[in-house]
């Protein structure tokens, strides 16, 4: 677990331009650590009163003015980093931040790394590890949805969801020891509590998180979208129309797309990268084989596939039905009936169903809201996480140890050093969140909470 004030130990101060590089109206410069006030004496040479803008004038070694702007101190632990905190705003041309620059390093200050000021919170516990990699999600965030989800994990909705399975682990992993270690007692901790109940609410809740974590993922990262069914169903066209580009090759030649065609596109800012496949279908063109298999490994890492179909044709029931049949389960499918023009008939949107053209852009809006709300940009975002990789396999490695755990609880007895084993690594998976765990976290709580004996 992190030590409180373990940054500060370091005795460096640190100085960074923290806007971006390039001419603007007001250039911002930050300083962190036991330095500031020699900074501040140094450039502004004037105290300062905390919290407080101060309008100054920021001066070299010689007492030339560089720049005229506003000052900020924040004094530990009331600030961003919990230490000593100065913010110098002035304009923001590149020659006048680097000359301030310049001069805070002359002060006694070292160039911060990437992402230090940050850093420096979460080893203050200013920030725990879930809340400090949502900063940098914020200022990556590509949608307002994927904006206002980073916002609500920097304010420890993430965190908190975390902390609230633990609760319930430790809570439980209570009465384990409790039978362990006072098996004299002759109660049966476990029964007494439900702990079997308490076990499937836990796995329940984990499963609740994980899915908003996946969720929150696609956001963050956007959806693979694979096109897949029969030639000639018009994948290459739909291509095309969500690019506004020609990005592959469309003829009335079936079989056209021998390889898969791969384009990443922008929906209200989410990115998806959108992959054309070779149609489905039994062939003996040795090279048409070989992109029929490309296309069956693009739909098994694909995050949803679009199973186009011809509005028009009424040959393809037989076919269409095997394709869905050999769709992996657990992929997520949207069903997309193309050629509406040539059938005669408008688009429209339904559960699991967009018909639209291709040709023409009918139905196009219709099929960009489902691909939204497929990514988790519709309605019922409120709750997404956005969530990375390490935060979805930290999820799974808890589900896999509750799993486990369930596993040993059997009704012809309770391996309970196991069963207490695998709530441990669960808890563990879980605290590699947010970063904050330690046995002695587990002793507090056994102690504080439970009367043995009684």
């Amino acid at each position: 677990m992190r030590q409180a004030g373990q940054a500060s130990q370091t005795g460096a101060t640190i100085a960074a331009i923290a806007t971006a590089p390039g001419a603007a109206g007001v250039g911002v410069l930050r300083v962190s650590g036991p330095a500031v006030h020699a900074v501040i004496e140094g450039v502004v040479g004037k105290a300062l009163t905390p919290r407080a803008a101060t309008l100054a004038r920021f001066r070299d070694a010689q007492g030339a003015a560089i720049d005229e702007g506003i000052a900020l101190y924040f004094p530990a632990p009331h600030s961003y980093t919990g230490e000593d905190v100065l913010e110098l705003q002035g304009h923001g041309g590149t020659v006048v931040l680097n000359l301030l620059l310049r001069r805070c390093l002359e002060l006694g200050c070292r160039l911060a790394e990437p992402g230090e000021f940050t850093r420096r919170a979460y080893l203050n516990d200013k920030l725990d590890l879930a809340q400090a990699e949502s900063v940098a999600d914020l200022i990556a965030a590509a949608s307002e949805t994927a904006a206002r989800a980073a916002l609500r994990s920097l304010e420890g909705a993430f965190s908190a969801a975390v902390h609230g399975l633990t609760e319930q682990l430790i809570s439980l992993r209570m009465l384990v020891e409790a039978t362990l270690d006072f098996p004299e007692e002759e109660v049966d901790f476990l029964q007494k509590e439900k702990a079997w109940e308490r076990l499937a609410r836990v796995e329940a809740a984990l499963a609740e998180v994980e899915r908003r974590a996946v969720q929150g993922a696609r956001l963050r990262s956007g959806l693979t979208v694979v096109l897949a069914g029969r030639p000639n169903v018009g994948k290459s066209s739909l291509l095309n129309a969500l690019a506004g580009a020609e990005v592959a090759i469309v003829t009335a030649v079936a079989g056209t797309t021998r390889d898969r065609i791969e384009r990443t596109i922008l929906i209200d800012g989410m990115p998806l990268n959108i992959i054309d496949t070779a149609g489905l279908r039994d062939s003996e063109d040795e090279v048409e084989r070989i992109g029929i298999a490309r296309t069956r490994e693009a739909i098994r890492h694909a995050d949803l596939v679009l199973h186009l179909t011809d509005a028009e044709a009424g040959d393809g029931g037989i076919a269409d039905t095997a394709i869905l049949a050999s769709l992996p389960p657990a992929i997520p499918r949207l069903e997309v009936v193309n050629k509406i023009d040539l059938a005669g008939r408008a688009p429209r949107a339904a559960a699991g169903v967009v018909e639209l053209s291709a040709k023409t852009g009918e139905g196009l809006d219709l099929l960009r809201e489902a691909l939204k709300r497929a990514a988790g940009m519709g309605e019922g975002a409120e709750d997404v996480i956005l969530a990375r990789e390490r935060h979805l396999a930290a999820l799974h490695d808890a589900q896999r140890h509750l799993a486990a755990a369930a596993a040993h609880f059997r009704p012809e007895g309770l391996a309970l050093e196991l069963f207490a084993e695998e709530l441990r690594l669960a808890q563990a998976a879980l605290s590699a969140i947010t970063g904050e765990f330690s046995a002695d976290d587990l002793l507090g709580e056994i102690f504080s909470r439970f009367c043995i004996g009684k």
